[in-house]
Order: C-alpha cells, then structure tokens, then sequence
C-alpha cells in the first residue's frame, strides 16, 4: 500500500511565514494532510489561516505549551504512516514528501527520515542532527556547501526538529516527544530513543526545503538560554551521561560552556538553567544509549566550535 501523510505544523505567532509555509506545501507532488497546532499565538493566525487554507486541519491550544508538546497533540490527531513535523519558517521543494515516502520504502525498519535543510543564502542548514560522546546534539553539516549534504561524517543520528519524518510504527513503540522539554533538544532525545529502540535513521539530499529561521542570527535572550540550559541539564541526568566514562568531558565542556555564557552575558541563565533540567532529570525513568548513531569522532574543540554555531542561530517562530 502505498504511503500516507500528515504534515504536523507548529505555530506561535508568526501568520504570514505561516503562509509561505502552506502556500509551499500546497505544491507538494505527493499527496497529504496539514495540521496546524497553534501554540496560543499572539495574533490572528488561528482565524486568518482558516479561512486562507480551508483545507488545513487546525488545533488551536488554549495556551503555549512548548513545541513538543504541540507537536504532539497533532501527532495524535493524525492518522498517515509517515508523520512528518515541519516548522512554520520552511519552505519545501515541491518533491520534498515524495522523497521522504520514497526514503521509507527502501527499509520496513527505518524509523525516520531527515532531508536536507539549505539556509536562504544557499548553504546547509542542516541534513538531520548529530551527536558527540556527551550527547551535545548539532545540527548536522550546518554551513558548510550544498555540494557536501552527502558527506558521511558526523554520523546522522536523526532528523532535526525543523523538518523531520518518522514513521508512525516507530513512534507508536518508543513514544513522542517528551513534553518536559519546553523547548529545544527534544528532537534529540526523540533520535536517542529511536536509535535505542532499534530504529534506523537515514538522510534523503533529495527531499530539500529552505529553513528560513536560521537566517537570523543573534544572541538568545536569557530565558532562552536557560531553556536550552535546562534542556542540556535534563538530557545529562536522563541518560546518565554525568555518571558514565564520559564524565570528566562532560564536566569540563559544561564548565567551558556555561562559564563562556556567564561572561558574556553577565547572567545565571545558563547555570540556572543546567541544575534546574538536572533535578529534573532525576524524576524521569533512565534512558539507554544507542549503539549506533553518536559519533564518537567529534572532540571537545570541535564540539566547542559546533555549540558556537548553534548558540548564535536563532530560534523559529515556531518554537
């Protein structure tokens, strides 16, 4: 049979990217459902995207609730084998779902799928996330020529959030995204827990869209980067990285990190945020490490130099 798809769409805000977004999809070559789940935003997208885009299904949250779990909440409304989850700043190719359906006849036990994610100047966004041995995830191959989106290092572990395909089987076995992750890295750990399960991750260069978020580059604001802190904090705790052979690393990348982050904006967010996603991370059930999927090639220099990438890109309207 051949496959279904939802295209599950975050919103926050931000209607007339919004519409770019949907005007794009509206090309598609590959036939799908769009739901949008707008996280309370603070302008008229709920009733102007109805009435633009009658055909769109509409989830409208009573209050923000994080990316993840509006994510989730459309996930559970949809019913195609392939869940594809997008931010409203992107701009699909009109062949982008036709190579990701394409990507998941090739293997019944590929659990997603990442394309590849250009930036509006042409360069790569991301062609899906990869992590280090301390679970610092990456968005993979960013900045570097479109003529390298197939390159094999770093390891792809999974996609990234901004666009990424999974496969409804593999998600109904290891779960959604973990809603105690407001925002950021809950991708990651959706990829972690995937590749633990026994869901394999490839990358389809041919399936592209045009991430338009990452175009903005500046520093996050404080609550912001607490969130991400926080994130980082959780993800150490949950999958036991502070107590395994990494730990050394780990503690004085963190230290380097969040001490740079003190300086440079003279606030606590940053450590703020790590003890509060620690404790947090105590309460949660312990999560296994994959055996495939971190790449244990990328160093602390490079993985200093990755985290500067990904610390100056801002957030999208979405998230």
């Amino acid at each position: 049979m051949p496959s279904t798809i939802d295209v599950i769409i975050p919103t926050h805000g931000g209607r007339e990217i919004t519409s770019s977004c949907l005007r794009h999809l509206a090309n598609q070559t590959f036939d799908h459902r769009v739901i949008v789940v707008d996280n309370a935003s603070p302008d008229d997208s709920v009733e102007r995207l109805q009435a633009d885009f009658p055909a769109i299904s509409m989830i409208a949250l009573d209050q923000n609730r994080g990316f993840g779990a509006a994510c989730n909440a459309g996930i559970a409304a949809s019913r195609g084998a392939i869940v594809v989850l997008m931010n409203n700043d992107v701009d699909a190719e009109p062949t982008l779902l036709a190579e990701l359906a394409a990507a998941f006849e090739t293997d019944p036990q590929l659990g997603s799928v990442a394309p590849l994610l250009l930036r509006p100047d042409g360069r790569i966004d991301s062609v899906g996330l990869c992590a280090d041995s301390t679970l610092a995830g990456f968005p993979r191959l960013q900045g570097r020529q479109a003529s390298e989106a197939g390159s094999t290092r770093p390891l792809l572990l999974g996609p990234a959030g901004s666009v990424a395909a999974y496969r409804r089987a593999a998600l109904d076995e290891v779960g959604l995204f973990d809603e105690r992750l407001f925002m950021y890295q809950e991708d990651l750990d959706l990829a972690l827990r995937l590749r633990a399960g026994g869901w394999g991750s490839c990358s389809a260069i041919q399936a592209r869209a045009v991430h338009h978020g990452s175009a903005t580059v500046g520093r996050r604001s404080a609550s912001q980067r607490q969130l991400q802190a926080f994130a980082r904090g959780y993800m150490l705790r949950a999958y036991g990285v502070g107590g395994a052979r990494r730990a050394a690393r780990t503690v004085v990348t963190e230290l380097i990190v969040a001490g740079g982050d003190l300086v440079i904006s003279r606030d606590g967010a940053a450590w703020r945020g790590r003890v509060a996603g620690w404790r947090a991370g105590h309460q949660t059930t312990r999560r296994h490490l994959p055996a495939e999927g971190i790449d244990s090639a990328i160093g602390v220099r490079d993985s200093l130099r990755l985290r500067r990438v990904d610390y100056s890109a801002a957030p999208p309207i979405g998230r």
